[in-house]
């Protein structure tokens, strides 16, 4: 039986199940099509019931006060979607381009204006400020022993020739530590596809050539905005 859902966690349980209802609704076509699974109903809630066990597993970070925690509230209901699937035999790379359209699909219902909006905020100065300042931190002994589950990374400043305005290594990531504990190694690349269209649909261009879901030392994310025209609008 799950345990309790952590206090941080707790309030925002609405609007991340409603979320995921949503992206349930967005990819059923989906799931009948290429998953080929007919009852749907009952997927839905196998997925929602597993949703309530991943909420009571995720780990708190430092709640507010750590931009990590968004990640895991936005993006961790895949991890559910993912194990149902998988349990239901659908192969991984199919399972992999459903979520991947899903979650475009339920970006690009937020107005345009206010995910440039978004874009424009993460790529700002005062932004790569904050970066800095949590990265710094994420390294530090205290923080580590303090939040084990957290990422680990550095804020990366571009060299001469660098086409990227900036990056972030991540040496430690909190989704492959929540996988190693629970079982999800096999399905762990799938929430790692799901980055890139979060930053397109934002007018953000993600480059990453290496993961460490993958087996790299680091996950290596170089950030750039996207001239006006090659935007993911629709």
């Amino acid at each position: 039986m799950a345990e309790t859902v952590h206090p941080f966690y707790e309030p925002h349980r609405g609007a991340m199940e409603a979320a995921m209802r949503h992206r349930l609704d967005l990819a059923e076509a989906m799931l009948r099509e290429r998953a080929q699974l007919s009852d749907i109903d009952r997927i839905r809630q196998e997925v929602m019931d597993e949703f309530e066990i991943v909420l009571a597993q995720m780990p708190y970070v430092g709640g507010a006060a750590s931009r990590m925690s968004d990640f895991f509230m936005r993006l961790m209901g895949f991890m559910a979607i993912s194990r149902v699937l998988r349990r239901h035999g659908v192969p991984l790379a199919v399972i992999g381009d459903i979520e991947r359209e899903t979650y475009k699909a339920q970006l690009l219902t937020v107005p345009e204006a206010e995910r440039l909006a978004s874009g424009r905020q993460f790529m700002s100065s005062e932004n790569q400020t904050l970066l800095r300042e949590q990265a710094a931190k994420s390294v530090t002994g205290n923080h580590r022993e303090e939040f084990p589950d957290d990422f680990v990374y550095d804020f990366v400043e571009p060299g001469p020739g660098d086409t990227f305005e900036f990056g972030i290594n991540y040496k430690a990531c909190g989704f492959c530590k929540f996988a190693a504990r629970h079982g999800d190694k096999e399905i762990l690349p799938n929430i790692c596809g799901l980055d890139f269209d979060a930053y397109a649909t934002r007018g953000i261009r993600l480059e990453r050539t290496q993961t460490l879901a993958g087996g790299a030392s680091h996950c290596n994310f170089r950030f750039a905005r996207l001239p006006p025209d090659q935007g993911v609008s629709s």
